[in-house]
């Protein structure tokens, strides 16, 4: 490397040399007037890496060479009169072409190459090297090979090895992936009639350290859902190239003694999926089956874990306000009016007829389902704290902003998110019901929900009986489109102060309609899914320019359950 490294720089010192000194005039036409013109070039012959000098008219303008009918590198473009080119090891003889923007010049004469035969010392070679590193070959007529070839003892298929740097006296090539440890490197080069590779049996040898990755044993999987991360111990870990289950790739992180992937979504149906895990390793050539029923969970429930949101004071860490069960985001207040509730931004107060109910002579059925569920938190001037149905009030949504002050040219109004400080309506309706963790029936889906093994939400687990006003046997006439803290934090926190990383732990089942609403006087009518919220710890902020002191300036940390799929009514039915 360091030979190479220095030819490099001899080089370029005498190029500049030379551009100083003024051997020749260097200049660039701003007009092409004419094709090239070839009145002659020397050396008539030579090995791949001759540097062919070109004389005649019309080369500054040059943009490509060619010897026959393979492109050549252009090395240097002198002056009008004078350029250089590289033999190729691509070449074959033929004659000498140049080409501008005008058209080509040929030489008369043809570029006869010489095909010396490249050979490796033996005597530099080093003793071992880590397969997949750079290995620095040194010998003579270096440049005319074509491939450094990679024989494993015992194997009659060579590997070619990448090669990154040559010249005359040396080349630097990627190790490749061979079978054992003790090899013959061979080259491949052109003789001049066909491209040859040199004797095998009288190639040089090396050994080849072969870091095989190492698991410690025994390797358990256990069931493991989609999304969740696995770490395994052992050693050459960082060698693992890539970690395949059941055929899709896993995202990994590795280090030489731990290797963590994540299970991949694939294409697994809801449930169980008994199926490979497979450790691919030097280049995907070998590899190494950790499990052949290895058991995938999908789970029948979406799950979005240490979720956190902040309620409407502009001055709070971070004005990201919006949560969507559906897809598991919280959106910033910027991102409300054109991806979170653009049906909303554009009616405002119009969107809802009342509280919680469509206003079904604006929106459309379509409109109403194009906007994804979320709801969100926001201080009341009754010192509470409120999680909110986005279509249950039309005052609340004003009090949201897209930015911590007014910038230069803006008012606080136009920085509300509606952009005005306008009565407006969400577009989900949705509502809550606090779990009452001193009731027995509660007390086990509550455990269920903190402990992360809920694993199914649909009309098996969860019937709704609208008569019964119950949906999976609890009762939930206490549903409303707001709960405030004195609910589900009570006990937890006083009003009207600071509060840091307050562990409330309060479970809330929520309850998403369909296009009809909300019906007060029957809250389980028109459920089309259902979730469930583990509100875990909150940072109560008030803001002092009330005399309520409203917790507008909270931060709430939650887990959510999402129900996959609509309630299917007909099932409901029988």
């Amino acid at each position: 490397m360091k030979r190479i490294t220095n030819q490099i720089c001899a080089f370029a010192a005498a190029a500049g040399m030379l551009f100083a000194a003024g051997c020749d005039k260097t200049y660039v036409d701003e007009v092409v007037k004419q094709a090239p013109v070839i009145e002659s070039f020397s050396p008539a012959s030579g090995p791949v890496g001759t540097e062919i000098i070109i004389t005649g008219q019309s080369l500054s303008g040059v943009t490509k060479a060619y010897i026959g009918d393979q492109e050549m590198v252009i090395r240097e473009k002198v002056s009008d009169s004078r350029l250089s080119i590289v033999a190729g090891a691509n070449g074959r003889d033929g004659k000498i072409v140049l080409e501008n923007s005008v058209g080509k010049g040929e030489s008369e004469a043809s570029f006869t190459y010489s095909y010396a035969v490249p050979s490796l010392k033996p005597a530099l070679l080093q003793e071992s090297v880590v397969m997949g590193d750079r290995l620095l070959l040194s010998g003579s007529n270096l440049t005319a090979v074509e491939a450094v070839l990679f024989t494993a003892d015992g194997y009659e298929v060579s590997h070619e090895g990448e090669i990154y740097e040559q010249s005359a006296s040396e080349i630097v090539a990627r190790v490749p992936y061979v079978e054992s440890n003790n090899v013959r490197i061979t080259l491949r080069y052109f003789d001049g009639e066909a491209s040859v590779t040199t004797s095998l049996d009288e190639a040089p040898s090396i050994e080849i350290v072969r870091l095989v990755p190492d698991f410690d044993e025994p390797i358990v999987l256990e069931r493991t859902a989609v999304g969740k991360s696995i770490t395994l111990t052992g050693e050459n870990l960082d060698k693992v190239d890539r970690i395949l289950v059941g055929g899709f790739e896993a995202v990994v992180s590795k280090q030489p003694a731990s290797l963590t992937f994540t299970v991949p979504a694939g294409d697994f149906p809801d449930g169980d999926t008994t199926t490979s895990v497979i450790a691919e390793y030097f280049d995907g050539n070998e590899e190494i089956v950790l499990s052949d029923a290895f058991v995938v969970y999908v789970p029948f429930v979406k799950f979005w874990e240490n979720m956190r949101t902040w309620a409407q004071a502009r001055d709070v860490e971070s004005l990201s306000s919006f949560f969507s069960p559906e897809t598991g985001r919280v959106y910033a207040n910027s991102d409300w009016s054109t991806v979170v509730d653009p049906i909303s931004y554009q009616y405002l107060a119009k969107t809802c007829s009342a509280a919680n109910t469509p206003n079904k002579a604006v929106i459309t059925e379509e409109q109403y389902y194009s906007v994804n569920p979320y709801f969100f938190f926001s201080g009341v001037n009754a010192g509470q704290l409120q999680v909110n149905s986005p279509a249950n009030s039309s005052s609340q949504l004003r009090n949201f902003y897209i930015n911590a002050s007014n910038p230069e040219g803006t008012t606080t109004d136009s920085n509300r998110i509606m952009g005005s400080k306008a009565d407006c309506y969400g577009t989900p309706v949705l509502t809550f019901r606090y779990l009452d963790p001193l009731n027995a029936t509660e007390k086990a889906l509550i455990d269920q929900v903190k402990n992360q093994t809920l694993e199914k939400i649909d009309e098996e687990t969860f019937p709704i009986d609208v008569e019964a006003k119950t949906v999976g046997g609890i009762t939930i006439t206490s549903a409303k489109g707001t709960l405030n803290t004195d609910v589900w934090a009570k006990d937890k926190w006083t009003a009207g102060t600071d509060a840091e990383n307050v562990d409330v732990d309060a479970v809330l089942m929520v309850f998403y309609y369909g296009y009809d609403g909300f019906a007060s006087d029957n809250p389980a009518a028109n459920v089309r899914r259902i979730g469930f919220l583990h509100i875990r710890t909150v940072n109560f902020r008030v803001v002092k320019s009330s005399s309520n002191v409203p917790p507008s300036g909270s931060d709430v940390t939650f887990n959510c359950y999402w129900q996959k799929y609509d309630y299917d009514y007909s099932k409901l039915a029988n």
